[in-house]
Order: C-alpha cells, then structure tokens, then sequence
C-alpha cells in the first residue's frame, strides 16, 4: 500500500526540484525526506528515482506516479471534507492567506461576519504574497488564500489548487495619462519576484520600452505617497486608490486585477473553506467598486 505522505513528498519533489526544497517546505531534514522516498520506492517496486551526485530526477515511473497522487491526495481532501460536513458546522483553526490590500480592506468585514456566523471557527491570518500561495497551500500552511491575477501575469495557481473567482478592479497610473508616455519616467513597483513587479514590467514592456525602476515598494499606500513625492510613476488597483493622497493625479486603464479565493483542490466542500467564501463573497458586495 502507497504511503499518501510519501505520495505528497514525491508530488513536492516534482514540482520544487530538489530534496533540500522539499524539505524546507515541510520541515523536515533533507536525510529524512531521502529515506521517506527511498521507502516509496520499495512499496513501488520500481525506480522512481535517478541520482546523480547531489541531482535527483524523476523516472518515467515517478512521472507516473506523481499524476496519480494528485488524484489519490485530492480524494483525500473531499473525503476529509465530508467527514467535516458529518462533524456538524465549522469550528477549529482556518488558516487564511492574504495579500496586503486584501487582508487591510476586505478581511476585516469578512472576519467580522464569518466569527459571527461561525463562533466555533478560529480563523488565523498571513500575508502572503499570491506567488507563494500554491505552495504553502499543498503544505497545509494554509486552508484557504486570497490571490490576484493581473493582466499580463498568467495565473499563479497550479493544477493542485482550485481557485474561485470573487471580483475585478481596474488599474490606475500615476501622474501620466498613458503607460506609454511614461517611458522617461523613474517607476515605483513592487519587489522582484511578485506579482506586481510582474504586472508593471510587462505592462511597460507592451508599451514598447523597458521601465527605469527606482523603487521596489510592495505597500501601495507607500508608493502612492512616493508618488505624491514626484518620487515616481507605478500603477495601483482601484482597492488602493480609492483615497490617494494630495497631488496624486490617477488615471484608469484598460487593465485590470482579479482577485479569487484559493484552495487544495477536492476541499471546496469543507464547511470552513465554503463559510470563508461565503464571507468573502459578503464583504465584496459591500466594497467600493
């Protein structure tokens, strides 16, 4: 009989590459993640495996394999959602992934009626940026997140996680009326290897020039008020922009961010996970968009 947790090993040497990466994720020590895949082996009966030196690749059995964990843990998931629909209504620990505009406008009314609703539940908050969800969702980091997705950024989730749509808002640019005609200017965007990082390069990439960035800054209220500042240009969500300071001129583009809420795939029945979104769904309606 295949191990699950040895099935979830292999699934995360897959798609993170190295031993010493998995065991980072799942805190464990490199040797004890060897020994749990070299005894997957053996309840394999077949290499899944090839080492060379320090490099570790997959068989075409491992390859193999790793498709049909993602069955076997998404089964587990829906089955451990129903036996919490059999437990009753949501109660324990939920913990909930953010991004920063989320976590500071719409989780607290979302909270705020999701204890009401559900007193036995205790959620539990991280920001997080998008980048890092899948990840820490498949490590049970988290039950449930709150992603975006920009134009010119292709989705962040993978096809371990399912995603559900929530809402979309435009994007602003400051002080220049279009992308183009800031070419010249010095840019404000987001840390490297973030989404927003991301979404600026290429936004200006489209427009036919490679940016001049000045400032990595991931907090918009901060590079709205470098803006203010004639520090830069940058392009912020309607969430952020909603009250920029003094001498900020915005102005709308035909580009947009998405917002969804994320989790492992085969636990959208799980009573917290289906509270969660509910009080999300709440909150948005309630936003100004």
């Amino acid at each position: 009989m295949l191990d699950p947790r040895k099935l979830h090993l292999l699934r995360e040497l897959a798609r993170r590459g190295t031993i010493a990466a998995v065991a980072e994720a799942v805190t464990f020590t490199p040797s004890a993640v060897s020994q749990q895949l070299s005894a997957l082996e053996r309840e394999a009966g077949v290499p899944l495996l090839e080492r060379t030196g320090r490099t570790v690749t997959l068989t075409p059995a491992g390859h193999l394999l790793v498709e049909h964990a993602q069955a076997v843990l998404e089964e587990l998931e829906r089955a451990s959602a129903a036996l919490a629909v059999a437990r009753g209504g949501p109660s324990g620990p939920l913990r909930i992934g953010a991004f920063p505009t989320a976590a500071r406008v719409l989780l607290p009314p979302a909270l705020a009626g999701l204890t009401g609703a559900h007193p036995a539940l205790a959620p539990m908050v991280s920001e997080i940026d998008p980048a890092d969800v899948s990840a820490a969702l498949r490590a049970g980091e988290l039950d449930v997140a709150l992603v975006h997705e920009y134009d010119f950024v292709p989705p962040v989730t993978d096809a371990s996680i399912e995603t559900e749509p929530l809402f979309t808002e435009p994007m602003y640019l400051t002080s220049r009326p279009t992308v183009a005609e800031a070419r010249a200017d010095a840019w404000i965007t987001g840390k490297p290897g973030t989404l927003c990082h991301t979404m600026a390069i290429r936004a200006c990439q489209a427009a036919g020039f490679e940016p001049l960035v000045r400032h990595h800054i991931d907090d918009f209220d901060t590079v709205l008020a470098f803006a203010a500042a004639g520090q830069g240009v940058a392009l912020v969500p309607h969430l952020a922009a909603s009250d920029p300071p003094g001498g900020v001129r915005l102005t709308r583009l035909p580009l947009s961010r998405r917002t969804l809420a994320a989790f492992r795939r085969g636990n959208g029945e799980h009573p917290a996970i289906v509270a969660a979104v509910a009080a999300f769904r709440t909150a948005v309606s309630r936003l100004p968009l």
